[in-house]
């Protein structure tokens, strides 16, 4: 038995088309107009500043917690790095030492913004010694500290930090000046 299927006409597949183009380039249109005002809204400059900020703070209120004064570690401290935070092949009073300077010492950069992607290396590689050694099961935390050191690693402190202070006066001072040639 033969059946015969209607063949749409040459017009009415190629209004389809249109029309289905027509949806997809909207879509994109759309998303990135949404995304290139939030770029205009939200700089780059904001999310390194936040970045910075909140991990710097986490890690500081960790070492002022191992501390009496401004730096004498506590008894506590050197028992907790023996026991509960003991790592391979470091001395116990080592690790203390290293990991209590460390988050004094990285905050305070990550703050002011100088040495950034160094201070956010030295952060990520600490979250990933506590993930190995000492927390493993704390996963989810130690991603939420790892996420803005990656962007600081990946994009940089922004321009409101003493990095980009520093490259502009470098830049300034080693640009050719435009009175000679």
């Amino acid at each position: 038995m033969n059946t015969i299927t209607p063949t749409p006409s040459p017009s009415a597949s190629s209004a389809a088309a249109a029309a289905a183009t027509a949806s997809q380039s909207a879509s994109p249109t759309l998303l990135t107009a949404i995304r290139d005002r939030l770029e205009r809204w939200i700089s780059h400059d904001l999310i390194a500043l936040a970045c910075r900020f909140s991990i710097a703070g986490v890690f500081w209120l960790s070492g002022r917690t191992k501390v009496e004064g401004w730096f004498t570690l506590t008894d506590t401290t050197f028992l907790l790095f023996r026991q509960d935070y003991a790592l391979p092949l470091i001395p116990p009073e080592w690790a203390a030492l290293m990991a209590t300077t460390a988050e004094h010492v990285l905050p305070i950069l990550l703050v002011l913004g100088l040495g950034t992607r160094l201070a956010a290396a030295g952060v990520l590689g600490m979250t990933a010694v506590i993930q190995t050694f000492v927390y493993p099961s704390a996963w989810p935390t130690h991603l939420s500290w790892a996420a803005p050191m990656l962007v600081l690693l990946g994009r940089g402190p922004g321009r409101w930090s003493l990095d980009a202070v520093f490259t502009r006066v470098i830049k300034s001072r080693t640009a050719p000046s435009r009175s000679q040639g």
